[in-house]
């Protein structure tokens, strides 16, 4: 594995089905981008696993004679030698109750039969991607226990390159945002700092707590890495099925950094912000928003404050789906959603901060040409409306 947690050599992946069958559908599946080991029972799984090199990662069929796939789950998970490797069920028990005991046995994913290889496929690799990242990522917190007192700048480094590095993952998926990741962290930490004087928030707004609000507002969008490019990449509007599957993007995104700070052992800081961003920016001060239809104060402030971040910005860009709209149009749009979409402090804040964030997205421009044509464009070719309603969703 590389410095920054990329994987340089092909990966390995073990799958352990008891059914021929299924071991050749899958090895065949995999073959092209990964190193595929087989076991058709728990005992050998268990031994292939704990063998050096360790495999990457493991797909674990349930129902199996002798040991099944739970026990075999809950042994490698209390195995000090494989207890990091993900697992990801892929089995025909479909019921609710089953997925949830996987989970909690430590299982990164459950996948159900008759499997779709695309979304196969793109969830070994985001999966494969996570544990790089968490295993770099743990490695570097061991040696920095025994450096800590003369290596602070050195952590934040670290941080500040595995937080850009997985940011990175979601933006190579939708190459039309641009420098949207730089632009909401600096519309963030404005908001942040405009409040800071506020008897309301001056409490949770420390000069700490805004540092970390900067360096977690990248990962707000990390789910989008689980998301099917026809959906994420589809010029035009999505149909309602395919916006249900766009939502789980905010899920996707809190439980890949949740799984990694769990894999560390040890609360983060940073993680446990950017876990309350990816989650719930997509809530509503009126309780309209996804994905757990918090309102008000229910929703966390770091994600109030990413929601307007992100709305203007998304706003003010180009995407698949819309033309960019000017920046007068956009902060009308905000200011509008006070006490709807947005908390209305924050709206307040937003207002007043109008200059700074209209900088910010002179600063950080797409390209100079871009930007000249945005703030030239009188109107959009969809009203400001519908880009709103899009966005909001």
């Amino acid at each position: 594995m590389m410095e920054d947690g990329t994987l340089t050599e092909r990966p390995t992946i073990l799958v352990v089905d008891d059914t021929p069958e299924n071991l050749m559908l899958m090895s065949e599946l995999l073959k092209d981008k990964y190193t595929v080991k087989i076991a058709k029972a728990g005992e050998k799984a268990l031994a292939i696993a704990a063998a050096e090199p360790h495999p990457d990662l493991i797909l674990l069929d349930i129902m199996m004679p002798g040991m099944d796939g739970y026990e075999v789950c809950q042994r490698l998970k209390g195995d000090v030698a494989t207890r990091n490797i993900p697992v990801i069920f892929l089995t025909a028990k479909v019921e609710l109750k089953d997925e949830e005991r996987g989970l909690k046995l430590g299982a990164v994913d459950y996948i159900t039969k008759p499997i779709s290889p695309p979304i196969v496929l793109a969830r070994v690799e985001t999966h494969l991607k996570l544990k790089a990242s968490a295993d770099f990522l743990r490695d570097h917190a061991a040696f920095l226990e025994q450096e800590v007192a003369k290596q602070t700048r050195e952590v934040s480094a670290i941080q500040d390159v595995s937080i850009l590095a997985l940011a990175a993952l979601a933006e190579t998926r939708d190459t039309d945002t641009g420098a949207h990741i730089r632009r909401t962290q600096y519309y963030v930490k404005v908001l942040a700092e405009r409040l800071q004087s506020e008897p309301r928030f001056s409490a949770e707004l420390d000069a700490a707590r805004i540092t970390m609000l900067f360096k977690s507002a990248p990962l707000h969008d990390i789910g989008k890495v689980g998301i099917p490019d026809h959906i994420l990449l589809k010029p035009g509007r999505l149909e309602p099925h395919e916006m249900e599957v766009m939502k789980r993007h905010s899920i996707l995104g809190y439980e890949a950094l949740r799984r990694a700070e769990l894999t560390l052992g040890t609360p983060v800081e940073f993680l446990s912000c950017a876990k309350e961003i990816a989650r719930s920016h997509h809530e509503k001060w009126d309780g309209s928003g996804y994905p757990d239809g918090l309102s008000g104060t229910e929703i966390p402030l770091s994600a109030r404050l990413m929601a307007v971040a992100d709305v203007f910005d998304a706003l003010i860009s180009k995407r698949v789906y819309k033309e960019a709209i000017p920046h007068d149009e956009a902060i009308e749009i905000i200011l509008d959603g006070k006490g709807n979409h947005f908390d209305p402090d924050l709206v307040d804040a937003f207002g007043e901060s109008r200059d700074q964030f209209v900088s910010i997205a002179s600063r950080y421009n797409d390209s100079e040409s871009d930007f000249l044509m945005l703030q030239a464009r009188m109107s959009s070719t969809q009203s400001p409306v519908s880009v709103q309603t899009q966005i909001g969703e």
